[in-house]
């Protein structure tokens, strides 16, 4: 029990030993996991090199900052760790935006931890359910993952890209697909994505979207409270029971204002989403023979997006569901069809070119607007 209440009062606004925690279990659904095959690992390192190369040669974008990518093939669990990791700053903000309002009382005398446990009840509810909502989801999309860019996040600053080998190489044999076939199909989805949100003022711009989003929730205590009801401090296994429905979570917190924030990310996520979409087929259909079958595999895949994708995505303001697909779609085609892909290539070069959100539905207006066509 000491140890249990050291835990729950562990400092800041996440309990990041909760998270972690969770988020490993999660992944791997309580099972040990193989390294990765080194075959496996080798193979993807060679065809995330012609991916980088045809790939940057198709959108005219660096695909990187210094050069070249490497690759990192990870385990489920690693993937978890890592992205815990790389998103602390923005899930820091999460909680801190979370977090119940005042200062905890001074405490009087000498207390002992479940004392101090129990006075702070308040200060630890946000701290906690923040811990286990994010190794949850980090967790859910973790056992989903492939590679980087299952979620549109920031770049990493180290032009390292993950992958999965054991999740790629299992939808692979899910879908009858040739293993290398999916590989490819993975490095490239991840190299475009990088080329794009690598770019400063598109890192710029998503940052401050996901800063300005995660600052804007308003958490109701008594709606968290109640779902803590049936925690059982002595019952690790309580807490997945009690804070393991994200989505229930969410429903709870969302705010008017974060409605408000999402009309420009949405934008901004759409076209990156066709733009993608558009340069992977283009490239794809050059370097795999059975590209027809393998796209039409992770189109559906990504109709069929997992618990993690989309609540995590829901909760940090940059889920991409069909309909923004649809619309990407139809965004770059128009641009295509009016100002060829010169036109298209001019979307990333400064951020006065991001599209408005009118302007994603009149794909003409965008063009008018940044002197391509009359």
């Amino acid at each position: 029990m000491r140890d249990l209440a050291r835990l729950l009062t562990a400092q800041g606004p996440l309990n990041w030993e909760v998270a972690r925690q969770l988020a490993a279990w999660t992944a791997t659904e309580g099972q040990t996991e193989a390294n990765p095959d080194p075959i496996a690992r080798m193979r993807t390192e060679e065809l995330l090199r012609v991916a980088d190369m045809y790939a940057g040669e198709a959108t005219g974008l660096p695909t990187s900052r210094r050069g070249w990518l490497a690759l990192r093939c990870v385990t489920r669990a690693e993937w978890a760790s890592t992205t815990l990791s790389a998103w602390k700053d923005i899930l820091t903000r999460l909680a801190s935006s979370l977090s119940p309002a005042g200062e905890a009382p001074a405490p009087t005398g000498e207390a002992s931890p479940m004392d101090q446990l129990l006075g702070n009840l308040p200060q630890v509810i946000g701290p906690l359910v923040l811990g286990a909502q994010a190794g949850t989801m980090v967790g859910h999309l973790a056992n989903r993952a492939m590679g980087q860019y299952d979620l549109p996040m920031p770049a990493p600053i180290s032009d390292e890209l993950m992958a999965i080998p054991a999740a790629v190489d299992g939808f692979a044999a899910e879908w009858g697909l040739a293993p290398d076939d999916a590989r490819m199909y993975v490095c490239l989805r991840d190299v475009v994505y990088h080329a794009v949100l690598s770019r400063p003022h598109v890192a710029a711009f998503l940052q401050e979207h996901l800063f300005a989003y995660a600052g804007a929730f308003h958490v109701p205590m008594d709606a968290i409270e109640q779902r803590l009801s049936g925690l059982d401090p002595t019952d690790p296994m309580s807490f997945q029971q009690s804070l393991g429905d994200p989505e229930a979570f969410l429903g709870d917190i969302q705010s008017d204002q974060q409605r408000r924030l999402l009309v420009p990310s949405r934008a901004f996520l759409t076209v990156l989403s066709g733009y993608a979409d558009y340069f992977i087929d283009k490239v794809g259909q050059r370097l795999v023979g059975t590209y027809s079958l393998v796209s039409e595999a992770f189109r559906r895949r990504r109709l069929e997006e997992g618990p993690g994708q989309r609540v995590m995505g829901r909760l940090l303001g940059i889920e991409v569901d069909q309909a923004m697909v649809e619309k990407g779609h139809a965004f770059v085609t128009g641009v295509v069809e009016r100002a060829g892909e010169e036109g298209l290539a001019r979307l990333w070069t400064a951020a006065p070119n991001l599209p408005t959100p009118a302007e994603v539905d009149a794909p003409g207006l965008w063009l008018a607007r940044i002197d391509l066509v009359g």
